[in-house]
């Protein structure tokens, strides 16, 4: 079954959920309501007919004034098929997204790096924490809001002493 196929289905299997299918250069992307994504995700990936079995990213997005303000997007594909289908679900500000990392495992990592980027969390997640950078970071980068320079831009980067390793830096 093709991802076009995939998404009708859905439309059919979810009609409550399923708020979109569209497609654009060959590429199904289906808008889902995010109460229902549990449910959608585990048909995706048990049902026979289509069987998604490979979770191959995780990504938001910050869309700033927009209802809601944040996505988060799934990958999928499916090595029977041979196809690739992406699922989308809106996130309010301050509101949970449920997990998915107990239908696909490599979905931990990849939840903890939207977590991470935008502060999106994740129901349920078993290690919701940081994973690029340090927990005593001040905010979220990939937010609109997140000023372009970085906190504290105007103070110098001390990375080493140049005593301790001979190299200078021009800043």
């Amino acid at each position: 079954m093709d991802s076009r196929a995939a998404g009708e289905m859905l439309k059919v299997r979810f009609p409550a959920a399923v708020q979109t299918v569209e497609e654009f250069r060959g590429e199904t992307t289906v808008t889902i309501a995010g109460g229902a994504l549990r449910e959608v995700m585990r048909f995706l990936k048990e049902d026979e007919a289509v069987r998604y079995d490979l979770l191959v990213d995780v990504a938001g997005a910050d869309f700033g004034g927009a209802a809601p303000r944040f996505t988060v997007a799934y990958l999928l594909h499916s090595m029977r098929h041979n196809n690739r289908l992406r699922i989308k679900t809106g996130v309010a500000e301050g509101a949970e997204v449920d997990t998915v990392s107990d239908i696909w495992r490599g979905a931990e990592w990849l939840e903890r790096e939207v977590y991470d980027m935008f502060g999106i969390p994740f129901a349920n997640h078993p290690d919701l924490r940081r994973i690029l950078l340090t927990e005593d970071f001040v905010g979220h980068p990939l937010r609109k809001e997140f000023p372009l320079e970085g906190h504290e831009f105007d103070k110098p980067l001390n990375l080493c002493a140049e005593e301790e390793t001979g190299y200078t830096r021009d800043i």
